[in-house]
């Protein structure tokens, strides 16, 4: 039998977290070494001491013994239900109905997994509350390889930042370069959003955005206290329009129904954000929580705008109820 480390606090080592995932994928899947190596994007070596430390640690008997097995259960089955690249839940601290502290420092160290220290990545990166919350929580490192780029504006119509523009701070936080998106979220006409993406800069923040390696984003809600309009991004008349017309979740600043699909929305066409499109050959990573928030997932998971999902475990639930 292996090893028991009954003293050992499994909830506070990250590298227990991914040798539990890379057991519960060969013991509880029947994946093959390779099948891991690629599902956790790591090497097959690194696969081979996960499993070690999995065996030393004791977290496997004739079950897995894990505080996060009932999170990796959720995350398979969220996985194949809506064919993502990959799924990470984390453990809910309480029975609350939003849990974005949680779900921040895991979409951190999901972050801190893939900015390898060697290889160039550009970064395309959301903002929003959760976004926030993974930028607090990234640890630093030195990334000057690295390039993070925005997928949304930042400004109000009358030129009021909100203080969700989080591409600041998580490139300060890798020491990377950084190339913000200073303009409205929404332009008060079309010929200005023209003007706008008539600029160099403008230019060149797409060019990054389309060769970016990872895009990784929260997503929001419709409502009286939807976010866009919360932070003055949107007028309520507007509001109510998008809502009117179907909108069940808002997707970098577009307005999506329950199947994923861009709606009509009169906004729309002076919107400055990158528009996202389906079934992406890079990961796309929507990092979200609450039960506001679940029809908006699940209609961009649906509508395969996204093929990755951060979540916690109340939030993965009810998506798959």
């Amino acid at each position: 039998m292996t090893r028991r480390a009954d003293n050992l606090d499994m909830s506070s080592d990250p590298r227990l977290d991914l040798a539990a995932r890379a057991a519960w994928l060969s013991y509880e899947k029947a994946r093959t070494q390779d099948q891991i190596a690629d599902e956790l994007q790591v090497s097959r070596q690194v696969v081979q001491r996960l499993m070690a430390l999995a065996h030393n640690a004791g977290l496997i008997e004739f079950r897995l013994k894990h505080p996060l097995s009932d999170c990796i259960r959720l995350g398979e089955e969220l996985r194949d239900r809506y064919d993502l690249r990959s799924c990470e839940i984390a453990p809910t601290e309480s029975d609350s109905r939003e849990d974005i502290a949680t779900v921040g420092a895991t979409g951190a160290h999901y972050l801190e997994l893939i900015m390898t220290p060697r290889e160039p990545v550009v970064l395309a990166v959301g903002n929003g509350t959760t976004m926030r919350e993974v930028s607090r929580r990234l640890r630093r490192m030195d990334r000057p390889n690295c390039q993070c780029v925005s997928l949304m504006g930042n400004l109000t119509r009358d030129g009021k930042a909100s203080h969700h523009d989080v591409v600041i701070w998580i490139s300060d936080a890798l020491n990377a370069e950084c190339y913000p998106r200073p303009i409205p979220v929404v332009t008060n006409t079309v010929a200005e959003r023209e003007v706008l993406q008539a600029q160099n800069g403008f230019k060149s923040i797409t060019d990054l955005v389309t060769k970016a390696s990872f895009l990784i984003m929260g997503i929001g809600y419709w409502g009286e206290d939807a976010s866009l309009l919360r932070d003055g991004f949107l007028t309520r008349e507007e509001t109510r329009q998008a809502m009117a017309a179907g909108a069940v979740g808002e997707f970098l600043g577009y307005a999506i129904d329950a199947d994923g699909n861009i709606i009509e929305a009169d906004y729309h066409s002076r919107l400055t954000s990158y528009e996202p499109r389906p079934d992406q050959d890079r990961p796309v990573v929507i990092v979200a929580s609450g039960v506001k928030r679940v029809p908006a997932i699940r209609a961009a998971l649906t509508g395969r705008l996204a093929n990755c999902l951060i979540a916690d475990a109340n939030t993965a639930r009810l998506l798959l109820e």
